[in-house]
């Protein structure tokens, strides 16, 4: 068996960020084999994971990734235990990665996704979460991920990384920065439809009778001609329709887009809407 150097040590330690003493604990159990000492490493970080399977992954970190030039585009939310290891480098590079992969993945639920290979690093999905793991000593969970395909996108992620969306549209051309703030809109108001197209037919029909019932309500109202009531109505309802219709919603940066809703300001760079995706950690799938 050759003799373990301290450089054989450190090479270890840059390739899995684990400790040193464990370091040299791995390649002194498979003799000096880097790749077998990397396999014992990962075995070691899935004793980690049985260990902890009980505890609750309460706290976690959205990741988005998209290539307009492939036109894919993935979104993940991952689960660990603790805020500051779902704040730590090691962990958001780790998300990042596995968004990436979303958008490439051929899997159709999580455990085939994990189960996948990838190409952040030698192994499976779960190898590199694993890898991971081991360093921050958590128990980790990839909770759900949305690929995507086809369109033009954009996408957001919240400075505290517990909220990330991504937007997907037809046009010629991707506009990343104005994508960008149409998902931080969506990130901050979470409209439940996109166009009023999409509001179905019994939400409608419940918001006009609310109007009409207020305007009943309303002394100043009486006497007035139907016609004005009508276009009174009309202004009611859209500004009803604004508060759950994305297209219809000014923009949330009005400094930047001053008196301009989403709708236009999509329309005007020749893009048009056709999905968004958002997750918030901890929130119930959808």
């Amino acid at each position: 068996m050759p003799a373990i150097t301290p450089q054989m040590v450190k090479q270890l330690r840059d390739r899995t960020d684990q400790p040193m003493g464990l370091c040299k604990q791995a390649l002194d159990e498979t003799g000096g084999d880097m790749d077998k000492a990397i396999d014992w490493l990962r075995e070691r970080s899935k004793g980690v994971t049985a260990k902890r399977e009980g505890n609750e992954t309460a706290e976690g970190r959205i990741g988005v990734y998209y290539d307009n030039t492939a036109r894919i585009a993935g979104i993940v939310e991952m689960r660990c235990e603790t805020a500051p290891s779902a704040k730590s480098d090691r962990f958001i590079a780790l998300v990042n990665d596995l968004a990436k992969h979303a958008a490439q993945t051929t899997a159709t639920d999580v455990a085939g996704f994990l189960a996948e290979k990838t190409s952040a690093g030698p192994g499976t999905v779960q190898d590199l979460i694993n890898d991971v793991i081991g360093v921050i000593r958590e128990k980790m969970v990839l909770h759900r991920f949305t690929k995507l395909t086809g369109h033009l996108y954009g996408g957001y992620i919240h400075h505290d990384g517990t909220v990330g969306v991504l937007v997907a549209c037809t046009g010629t051309a991707p506009h990343d920065e104005l994508l960008r703030d149409v998902a931080a809109h969506i990130a901050a108001l979470n409209p439940p439809y996109i166009t009023i197209a999409d509001v179905p037919t019994e939400v409608m029909e419940k918001e006009k009778a609310l109007v009409k019932a207020e305007m009943d309500a309303d002394p100043k109202n009486a006497g007035k001609p139907a016609n004005i009531l009508e276009k009174v109505a009309e202004g009611k309802l859209r500004t009803k329709l604004a508060e759950m219709v994305l297209s219809e919603q000014p923009m949330a940066n009005e400094m930047k887009y001053p008196k301009t809703t989403v709708g236009a300001a999509l329309k005007k760079a020749g893009l048009e809407l056709v999905r968004f995706v958002r997750f918030k950690v901890g929130a119930v799938n959808l």
